[in-house]
């Protein structure tokens, strides 16, 4: 059966903890690699190995957690009504959104006036629950055929285009508006398909009930995982559907690989949905008997995965205030008034990649008492209300 301890399953804490712990890694290239300057990591013309792969590994963060956020809201909701369930997502939605537009900014920008405002990941959870908030009123086939019928469909939206539409960038398009000089908003993470993503978490989360047999779940798990996998690969050799950008080949045999696995992720593609929840799947269903201090270690990250989430935003981007002022290009360029890649003040400046491994590692080891004190606090005072916001 499914490891418990103090009614949390193991293995979904295990992997959100994974997650959270990769994607953190991400975000520290974003701060400290010199090529974020000069070419996209996933480019197949520019990247090499240990770069695409840095990046590439980071793309099951978004989705794992998403996908898993919706499965814990079927969890949370088995102790609940379904209003006081709908009432909590909504609300919880609306401050993320919140987040996002204030404390999140600023942490990747350090910049008062908030001149560049960013629709990103938690952005996309706000939504996504708020969204959820109404689907949990709905037969949970409904809730299935919502979240497949999105993830499978959402790409023949592809050609549809509103240009300066900002609504229509929030709903399926990525893009950039700026509205005056001094004020830019950057739509990443469109909320289709992303909403479907947590709906479907939301479905599997019955998987999880303790009247539902572990054998037949981790077989099911297995089989949607292995399919979701394969039909990646198919659909992706096929080079028709699923993606913005078909793949090319390139005379370097490693390139055309790099192309194969580089699929968009603004907004999240077919490819890329079957690219990262098919593994998500696999490593649920065969993770659960898994324990040890490894396993405790990174559990302790997805037991508090917002409040890691908030932190390690700061802490990384301080600690590029450091590493800008001791390499000659001053503390104050790293207070960003536009994302990385297109700061002036920032051109030349970074490392080689195994300095961005040292400084991950070194944020994920001061990072670790701070979110186990927080985690033993949250569970040692569950009466407080305020406690399930963070």
């Amino acid at each position: 059966m499914v490891s418990l301890t103090k009614n949390r399953i193991e293995s979904i804490d295990l992997l959100k903890g994974l997650v959270m712990v990769l994607m953190a890694l991400d975000h520290t290239r974003d701060f400290f690699h010199y090529s974020v300057h000069f070419y996209d990591p996933t480019d197949p013309a520019h990247t090499s190995l240990p770069i695409f792969f840095t990046r590439w590994i980071t793309h099951y963060c978004a989705p794992a957690f998403s996908f898993l956020a919706g499965m814990s809201a079927f969890l949370a909701g088995k102790r609940k009504k379904i209003g006081e369930l709908s009432n909590f997502l909504f609300k919880r939605g609306l401050w993320l959104v919140f987040i996002e537009i204030t404390i999140v900014t600023f942490a990747w920008f350090f910049d008062v006036h908030l001149r560049f405002e960013q629709l990103n990941v938690i952005w996309s959870l706000g939504i996504s629950m708020i969204v959820l908030a109404a689907l949990v009123h709905l037969p949970r086939n409904i809730i299935l055929i919502f979240s497949v019928v999105i993830i499978f469909g959402h790409n023949l939206l592809d050609g549809v285009h509103f240009k300066g539409n900002i609504l229509w960038s929030m709903i399926h398009e990525y893009g950039i508006f700026k509205f005056t000089d001094n004020f830019k908003l950057e739509v990443g993470y469109p909320i289709v398909p992303w909403i479907a993503v947590m709906s479907l978490g939301y479905w599997f989360g019955s998987f999880y009930e303790k009247s539902f047999e572990g054998t037949k779940r981790r077989k099911l798990l297995n089989i949607i995982g292995l399919s979701s996998v394969i039909l990646f690969f198919v659909v992706r050799w096929i080079n028709i559907y699923g993606d913005l950008l078909p793949y090319q080949h390139f005379d370097a045999t490693i390139k055309t690989v790099f192309s194969f696995f580089n699929v968009s992720k603004y907004p999240p593609s077919l490819l890329y949905l079957l690219m990262t929840l098919g593994p998500v799947l696999l490593f649920l269903a065969n993770s659960e008997k898994l324990k040890g201090n490894i396993v405790a270690f990174f559990c302790t990250f997805g037991r508090v995965p917002f409040f890691y989430y908030i932190i390690h935003l700061y802490l990384i981007h301080f600690i590029a205030l450091i590493f800008a002022q001791l390499s000659g290009f001053g503390w104050q360029n790293q207070l960003l008034t536009d994302w990385i890649p297109d700061a002036p003040g920032l051109k030349g400046y970074g490392f080689h990649l195994w300095v961005v491994y040292l400084v991950w590692i070194g944020v994920i080891l001061l990072l670790y008492p701070v979110c186990k004190k927080f985690d033993r606090y949250k569970m040692n005072h569950k009466e407080k209300w305020w406690l399930s916001y963070l």
